[in-house]
């Protein structure tokens, strides 16, 4: 009797433990597809060929809309960060991968991006069910308008852009340091195949780093202004970019990254331990 318990207990984590490797690979999939597709739209703004399209996540699926398919496309990806959100949930529940995974920061972490991926598929989810919505850069200021009016507000505000600020610090660091190698198993991988990724995941992860901690910075100056139009979504950071002293060449360098670490996302779908 207990051998049989013990098996039925041995095939049960079994079946959880691809479930979990499934909701992974299907959640990295569809962020790769996001992040190809931003930069991209982010491209065409810097050479100005956006034709008022906007850089950010309403715009790729927008994009995707208009393919083949387009409607099979938009749900498969709003399915697939619904999976990107139950595998972090599952990590903040039973712990990640490695010899860390266990510890409160890292499920403090896990928690952190379940929340994120799970506003990220249900705002896809919305737009896949006919909700074209509004963009992100009308989202962020009205978000920020509604945070403002709460008591403290302006230091709730200043807050959450420092924290997104130095989330993409860490992001850029983090990528630098190449720290991701830690989550990967590449066995029989050739040598220029792991120099591959690795390039994905430093020009990837410091590029989405840049657009993060830009994005907290402009939600930290609303918060000091006390003026959410200061406020900028994913789009309008992007467009910043084109307004420095490098002009649309640091936007098509971040574009460009965008688009590697959607492609690093595909590898990490095929490669990491989970």
């Amino acid at each position: 009797m207990r051998g049989g318990g013990g098996d039925k207990g041995v095939r049960a984590a079994a079946r959880g433990g691809r479930l979990r490797e499934f909701t992974a690979r299907c959640g990295l999939a569809a962020r790769g597809v996001l992040y190809v597709l931003i930069g991209m739209l982010a491209l065409r703004v810097a050479f100005g060929d956006a034709g008022g399209e906007e850089a950010d996540r309403q715009g790729a699926l927008r994009e995707l809309v208009g393919k083949p398919f387009g409607g099979a496309l938009v749900w498969a990806v709003g399915a697939g960060l619904v999976c990107m959100a139950l595998w972090r949930l599952s990590e903040v529940v039973f712990g990640a991968a490695g010899p860390d995974g266990d510890k409160p920061a890292k499920r403090l972490a896990s928690a952190g991006r379940t929340v994120f991926y799970a506003v990220v598929a249900f705002s896809a989810l919305s737009f896949a069910a006919g909700g074209g919505g509004r963009s992100g850069d009308e989202q962020s200021r009205d978000g920020t308008a509604r945070a403002l009016d709460l008591p403290a507000g302006q230091w709730l505000v200043g807050a959450a852009g420092l924290g997104i600020a130095v989330a993409g610090v860490v992001i850029a660091v983090q990528a630098a340091r190449r720290t991701f190698r830690r989550h990967l198993s590449m066995g029989g991988v050739p040598g220029w195949g792991r120099k591959s990724v690795d390039f994905l995941g430093v020009a990837g992860g410091l590029a989405r780093g840049v657009v993060f901690a830009a994005a907290g910075g402009f939600v930290v100056y609303a918060a000091v202004r006390y003026d959410p139009a200061r406020a900028k979504g994913v789009d309008d950071t992007l467009r910043s970019f084109a307004g420095t002293a490098a002009g649309p060449w640091l936007l098509v360098a971040v574009a460009v990254g965008l688009m590697l670490f959607g492609v690093f996302s595909w590898a990490m779908a095929r490669w990491r331990e989970v």
